[in-house]
């Protein structure tokens, strides 16, 4: 399924998404579970590992991270970024040294409009910053507030 997904995707940004995809692949701390959800890849906790699940849509995965091709960016959505402000200065501080251009951002969405100046590299660091150990105390943090 996330085979035929990844071949539909836009020749445009179908390399990217392949290299990103890989980078947190190989970096992201086990215990997540990737999956194909909303026309995105997904990198959820999964119910056997935190049965309460996702407070918005009751028994679902813990959603953590999400790769998008959209139609004029890829977009790389990171819960954790949103949970954690030192996660978000590190990454904003490392995003600046690593890449000439300006980040484009929003509260947990990075977005790159253009393939030339994705930092794989960093988006590996990124995806190794946090276990599901971390996601899940961060999240019960958040909706507890």
């Amino acid at each position: 399924m996330i085979d035929e997904f990844i071949a539909q995707i836009d020749e445009k940004w179908h390399g990217a998404f392949i290299k990103l995809m890989e980078a947190i692949d190989e970096n992201l701390p086990p215990g997540f579970e990737k999956s194909i959800d909303r026309n995105m890849i997904t990198y959820n906790v999964p119910l056997t590992t935190y049965p309460k699940g996702y407070h918005v849509t009751r028994n679902t995965p813990l959603p953590f991270l999400a790769l998008a091709p959209q139609k004029r960016h890829i977009g790389l959505y990171h819960m954790g970024i949103y949970s954690n402000p030192e996660l978000l200065k590190w990454f904003q501080e490392a995003y600046a040294e690593a890449v000439p251009t300006k980040l484009n951002m929003g509260k947990s969405c990075i977005r790159w409009t253009s393939t030339k100046h994705i930092p794989y590299e960093l988006i590996g660091e990124l995806s190794k910053k946090m276990s599901v150990e971390q996601w899940i105390a961060a999240y019960e943090n958040e909706i507890q507030k």
